[in-house]
């Protein structure tokens, strides 16, 4: 086993990459095997047909060599298939190690709510976003269920249950890779909405009987031809099982018309769905909600990925008289409305069933994606959940989005033993707005279930509200100081509400004057921690800084340095105590060449 995960998933990919090459080699000549057999079974039809020299019986031979070069040449276009998506997964893989994934893969855009409290703020939603790293999903379930769970914190038990089952996935990089190229692109297909509506929407009934009915007609109709053509019968008998049959269908038309149609989507969607059940099915799991999960699979008298299969076979019988050569015979035997009538029968049994599938299957590749990151993120440790008041206490808190060589971490004691209010204040671009992200971003790791990026953390129950990224809008009408207000009023009332709140509040009231600025900050955040919560604020204001000494005890001042060096600012990105004795903004301005 490789070193590290970059090794691993580099030597994967250069496994990967010969097996497509050897793929594409083989592709290439089959290509060229069944050209030059073609070519040949022209020169032997023009030496037997036209200038008969040969007997045509020699055609037999390129035409069999050419099917068998056809099966040969279509298993090779699956494994060449195959293998490139596999170079490709593991070429995102090494991205999201080398800190190449910020434009690559699925944003979750569709997924943004409005309004919510840390989302646009925190980053977790949108190009180079934690979901942009997160996400390894084959289907829009799973998308949704890997956003639900960055957007809306669990309860500390449900947290347990996934760190448990993220620890035992973590290791099982077999398993991912093979879900990841099972079938073709899955993702671009499934539509689990519209199979959820289809398996619960009411069950089209028929009289009592009608299988039977169907099946009894269909016989006669092949017995009386039989008989007809052995010349004991004559054609009336057959005539008149055609015309009971014409009778019957016209009875159920309408309603075999709309199964046959609802079908349709849903049959292929599941048949995909099936492939990815099946591979889970095999596994055995330890962790409770793995557990759970594949019991769900199981719960009936077969696999969900068994049943899913027959109901395929219907929906591809029921495709067999589409067929110009088969449909012919499909009419007497009353193929379509049989089919329609298994299928509507295997809905009624297993239609409800569907929803559970899919979310288990959701949760699935909502737990992959998480114990992807916590494989390739071998320095990320689980952190400890507590009870009680508003508490984050963090060691080596460092930002999850950046890549780890050049992330800065920082310790973050927040908590009503100690303090409950950090006053940030630095220059520009010295790190005040990536310490309050990186707080943030490890709590929603943290309930989501997923590993942190620290040395340690402890942390209760947290619901986060943030104001970091507040903008104007025309559209609305609002201007940002009023945006940046109501967003305040929200995370205020997130508090009030008596939820262990996290506040993380960048640059507060900076679009008003320094006189209004300070009384309404000094109010805002006296009122959060009042009422228990705690968190971060950061200001170039240093007269905001006199807000520490109000709160006592409750709050403390801590501040990011910066220094001039060769003309250019310097950074170290590190967190101090006290307030900060000196600003960049005339230096930065006269380095970029303003006569100030």
């Amino acid at each position: 086993m490789p070193a590290s995960p970059l090794e691993h998933y580099r030597a994967r990919l250069a496994i990967w990459q010969s097996a497509l090459d050897e793929n594409l080699r083989r592709f290439r000549q089959l290509s060229t095997a069944r050209l030059a057999v073609g070519l040949a079974g022209v020169v032997i039809a023009a030496l037997s047909l036209g200038a008969q020299w040969l007997s045509p019986w020699w055609l037999l031979a390129p035409l069999v060599v050419f099917m068998i070069l056809a099966v040969i040449h279509e298993k090779v276009d699956q494994k060449r298939s195959r293998a490139a998506r596999a170079v490709a997964y593991c070429d995102r893989a090494r991205g999201r190690i080398e800190h190449k994934w910020a434009s690559q893969g699925n944003h979750g855009e569709r997924f943004r709510p409005t309004g919510h409290l840390y989302c646009d703020d925190l980053d977790v939603l949108g190009e180079g976003s934690l979901f942009a790293l997160l996400d390894v999903t084959r289907t829009e379930a799973g998308q949704r269920t890997l956003a639900r769970w960055l957007l809306e914190p669990c309860e500390t038990a449900v947290a347990r249950k996934r760190q448990k089952s993220v620890m035992e996935l973590a290791p099982r990089w077999e398993l991912r890779e093979e879900i990841a190229l099972l079938g073709d692109d899955v993702r671009a297909a499934i539509d689990d909405k519209a199979a959820k509506i289809w398996g619960a929407a009411p069950v089209r009934r028929f009289f009592p009987g009608v299988s039977a009915v169907a099946l009894l007609l269909a016989l006669a109709a092949i017995a009386s031809f039989a008989l007809f053509m052995a010349q004991v019968w004559g054609p009336r008998p057959f005539l008149a099982a055609l015309f009971v049959e014409m009778v019957f269908g016209l009875t159920v038309r309408d309603k075999v018309k709309a199964i046959v149609a609802g079908v349709s989507a849903p049959g292929s969607e599941l048949r995909l769905l099936g492939e990815l059940l099946a591979r889970l099915e095999q596994e055995h799991f330890q962790s409770p909600m793995l557990n759970a999960l594949a019991r769900g699979l199981e719960k009936g008298a077969d696999p969900a990925s068994t049943e899913i299969r027959r109901l395929q076979r219907w929906v591809e019988r029921l495709d067999w008289a589409r067929n110009q050569f088969f449909r012919g015979i499909a009419a007497p035997l009353l193929w379509i409305p049989q089919c329609a009538f298994a299928i509507e029968k295997w809905r009624e049994r297993h239609g409800p069933r569907i929803a559970g599938w899919v979310n288990a299957l959701a949760e699935f590749e909502a737990l992959s994606c998480i114990a992807t990151f916590a494989y390739e993120q071998p320095g990320a440790v689980f952190p400890e959940f507590v009870d009680g008041d508003a508490y984050f206490s963090g060691t080596a808190v460092r930002h999850p989005l950046i890549d780890p060589p050049h992330a800065v971490a920082n310790d973050v004691e927040l908590h009503s033993m100690d303090c409950r209010l950090w006053l940030v204040s630095g220059s520009n671009m010295s790190g005040k707005s990536t310490l309050l992200r990186a707080v943030g971003l490890n709590a929603v790791l943290a309930w989501a279930g997923a590993p942190v990026c620290c040395q340690k953390l402890r942390l209760s129950p947290l619901r986060i509200g943030a104001s970091l990224r507040v903008n104007d809008s025309l559209l609305d009408n609002k201007s940002r100081f009023y945006a940046e207000i109501s967003r305040l009023r929200d995370v205020a009332a997130l508090a009030k509400s008596g939820q262990p709140t996290l506040f993380l509040l960048d640059e507060l009231l900076s679009g008003t004057n320094s006189h209004d600025r300070r009384i309404g900050a000094a109010a805002l955040v006296k009122g959060l921690v009042e009422r228990g919560a705690i968190g971060l604020v950061t200001t170039h204001d240093l007269a905001l800084a006199s807000i520490a000494e109000e709160l006592g005890g409750q709050a403390r001042n801590v501040h990011f340095e910066d220094h001039m060096e060769g003309g250019e600012m310097r950074f170290d990105y590190q967190l101090r105590p006290g307030v900060v004795e000196r600003s960049n903004a005339l230096e930065l301005m006269r380095a970029v060449g303003l006569d100030v």
